[in-house]
């Protein structure tokens, strides 16, 4: 145990992205809106309150969501909605052909939206996602959903790494709290320890207030 008292002894390191550099970004995706895709991912009803995987705050997040949703489709920006399966009988959540893993009322698909089916954290990973971003000319992707610390924080980076313009709305995004070797950490700083690297390389970090104003 003494090397998690050793890495619990650290002084926490605070990173702050500018104003300026967060307002150039959204200035940019604000301008290139046809270049733009919402990405919605795993708003599905197993993460809710009475589902089999409840994730904390999940309506607040599924709310904004829902914010950016009504948003996109009024700049007629690309919009992906992400849902993901486990492929197998016996999965804690997500099973197949289960109420849980369809895709919650809150951000409810319109006709014509594509729903791309993942069984992988990243959501990019054997999918059609980078196909669908390429054929509408997209260079700016804005993300959304769960879970902060699994595939929000996976797509994410996988995003960056392929060159996309990366911003993450991080108060319509659902975390839950985790356990390692006895040390329980709660849903919000599991959030914050995902967003301050992802603020620090990978993307532009923003609130939904923040990204509307800005839009």
């Amino acid at each position: 145990m003494a090397y998690i008292a050793h890495i619990l002894s650290f002084t926490p390191i605070s990173f702050e992205i500018s104003e300026e550099h967060v307002e150039h970004t959204l200035q940019q995706a604000r301008f290139n809106m046809s270049n733009t895709a919402l990405i919605i991912i795993d708003v599905q009803n197993d993460y809710f309150e009475g589902g089999n995987w409840p994730v904390f705050e999940m309506q607040k997040a599924a709310d904004n969501a829902a914010k950016l949703l009504e948003n996109a489709r009024s700049s007629n920006e690309t919009i992906i909605h992400i849902r993901h399966e486990i492929p197998s009988d016996q999965a804690p959540f997500f099973r197949p052909g289960t109420v849980g893993a369809e895709i919650h009322t809150s951000v409810k698909l319109n006709d014509g939206e594509p729903v791309i089916l993942k069984d992988r954290p990243n959501s990019f990973q054997g999918t059609s996602l980078q196909v669908e971003l390429k054929s509408a000319d997209v260079s700016n992707v804005i993300i959304c959903g769960a879970m902060s610390q699994m595939c929000v924080d996976a797509t994410a980076r996988a995003a960056a790494d392929f060159g996309y313009s990366v911003t993450v709305v991080e108060d319509a995004c659902g975390a839950k709290e985790q356990e390692f070797n006895g040390i329980i950490v709660s849903a919000p700083e599991v959030h914050a320890a995902f967003m301050a690297p992802l603020a620090m390389s990978y993307a532009t970090v923003v609130s939904t207030a923040g990204f509307l104003g800005n839009n």
